[in-house]
């Protein structure tokens, strides 16, 4: 999925069921003691950790916004002592202002953004402005290099808009017509069996009768149909529309990627669903009677809200990045991405400066059943080339973790079927499906995604930094991808369904296991 602000995948009517549900807490669980492919959470303090102290780390979750008062989270997140709350003054001089729990490059005086296009929307959009009426014969060769670009970017983003346009008209048409039976029937809600005698005269109708009898009843097709129509409806206006600009309530000179000091200090932010749910499996209070428990305790979660409904930018995630290196983070998790970036330099450039200052990067390899190897996402780990330069530059980030989705079933279907996957660019697995979590106002609720996967493995990061405070960043990384636990048997590749062995899907061919990677540190 390319909304990067959810990283799930979209459930349309009941896709997302599966034949058993998974104890909520199975991804802490123990492969062999319990026979689900957890990370080993509680045998791990049961046995290993039991009453040892450690160092308190903090771990920035650069995300939608973190539910800093949520009852699972209110005690592990990171206050920044240096400010006096609420008084418009920098008292630290850090250069943001009442910076309390964290900060938000996505808002600004007057509000917050929301939603935000897709970055191919907003390539496009410039892109457009300046090659729409272009006669390449008189085009330059470097310019003649940008058409080109264009010239691309143009067919996706066509291609693209033209599916979610007739998703939106063909679901719209469904509901209407579902809305005209209802009317006719006299209720909301009725089976199949009460009106399989119905001859339709409309070919949606006909449609709309079929979905009644899969579905159960006429009351679950709305709902589901509502909730895929609310996303096509967004794509339609927010996401590919290259007319939608949502930067103007920031403030900021979007052009320049350098320019630091803009925002707000609302770090929860209008919709902080998926970064409370991130925050949660991290860090969620341990043992207090209360939701869940994170991976890890001693942590201290810092809220940056980078990332919105649509794509982040390139800026304010690099900025984001920075901003968490600069207030004493050691983890930064990362569960966004897209297929386009608009300045990759500056994001490497962040990403550089984390990694000298011993900062672990994990990402969410993203949800489009893809083959990462081939079709790249960002950010990614790989510094953009720069010529002559690049001869004698890092080539890779050495921090840096990339992430696939586990399921909680055995077997071939142990993949999460909507994971991408990379023999060269994912690193390791985590479990990412039916993950129960904290989400705003005191609420819980299960998501699927790599999104979930990537918290899973930055839980593990911060606990084996925690107990072992000497390991750098390098090291830890290196423990996690060595304990792994390698899946025996073949799974399916989620593009082509393909059997194969986990060797073929990320680097390590394992799933992260956090009583593997504590013995490991410990030797």
């Amino acid at each position: 999925m390319k909304n990067s602000l959810l990283l799930l995948i979209i459930f349309v009517f009941n896709l997302s069921s599966f034949a058993q549900e998974p104890p909520k807490d199975w991804f802490h669980l123990d492969p062999k003691e319990n026979q689900y492919m957890g990370v080993s959470t509680y045998k791990t303090y049961q046995e290993l950790i039991k009453d040892k102290k450690g160092k308190t780390i903090i771990v920035a979750v650069l995300d939608s916004g973190v539910d800093h008062e949520h009852e699972d989270l209110k005690d592990v997140m990171w206050t920044n002592t240096g400010e006096i709350p609420n008084n418009g003054i920098d008292d630290d001089g850090n250069g943001y202002i009442d910076d309390i729990h964290g900060w938000n490059f996505i808002g600004g005086k007057n509000g917050n953004v929301s939603a935000a296009p897709l970055e191919i929307t907003r390539l496009y959009a410039s892109l457009h402005h300046e090659y729409k009426d272009a006669d390449p014969r008189k085009l330059s060769r470097k310019e003649k290099k940008k058409y080109s670009r264009y010239l691309d970017i143009k067919k996706d983003y066509d291609k693209s808009y033209s599916d979610v346009k007739a998703q939106y008209d063909k679901i719209g048409g469904w509901l209407d017509e579902l809305t005209t039976l209802q009317k006719a029937y006299g209720k909301d809600d009725f089976t199949w069996e009460d009106i399989r005698l119905v001859k339709a005269k409309h070919p949606k109708a006909s449609e709309v009768i079929k979905m009644i009898k899969r579905t159960g009843s006429a009351k679950k097709l709305k709902s589901g149909l509502e909730r895929s129509f609310d996303y096509y409806d967004k794509s339609v206006h927010f996401y590919y529309n290259p007319d939608f600009d949502p930067r103007k309530v920031v403030g900021d000179d979007y052009s320049n990627s350098y320019e630091k000091y803009y925002g707000n200090n609302d770090s929860k932010g209008p919709d902080s669903s998926h970064g409370t749910h991130v925050a949660g499996i991290i860090a969620a209070s341990r043992n207090n009677g209360i939701g869940i428990d994170g991976i890890a305790n001693n942590v201290q979660i810092m809220s940056i809200r980078a990332v919105p409904d649509g794509d982040e930018t390139d800026k304010d995630v690099a900025n984001g990045i920075i901003y968490a290196v600069d207030n004493g983070a050691k983890i930064i998790n990362m569960s966004f991405g897209k297929p386009y970036s608009w300045d990759k330099k500056a994001v490497d450039k962040a990403m550089k400066y984390a990694s000298r200052h011993g900062v672990l990067l994990v990402h969410a390899a993203m949800n489009d059943s893809k083959n990462v190897d081939e079709k790249i996402v960002f950010p990614n780990d790989r510094y953009k080339k720069r010529g002559f330069l690049n001869l004698f530059g890092p080539k890779y980030v050495k921090t840096w973790l990339d992430v696939g989705a586990l399921s909680w079933k055995k077997g071939e279907d142990a993949i999460a079927t909507f994971s991408n996957y990379g023999k060269k660019t994912v690193d390791v697995f985590a479990p990412g499906v039916a993950i129960y979590s904290t989400t705003p106002e005191n609420t819980y609720a299960s998501y699927n995604g790599t999104s979930m996967a990537t918290p899973v493995t930055a839980g593990i990061a911060a606990v084996l930094m925690s107990y072992f405070p000497t390991l750098s960043a390098k090291k830890i990384k290196a423990i996690i991808m060595e304990s792994t636990i390698p899946l025996t048997v073949q799974v399916k590749k989620t593009d082509t369904q393909a059997l194969a062995p986990m060797s073929e899907l990320c680097i390590t061919g394992g799933v992260v296991n956090l009583y593997r990677a504590f013995v490991l540190a410990g030797r």
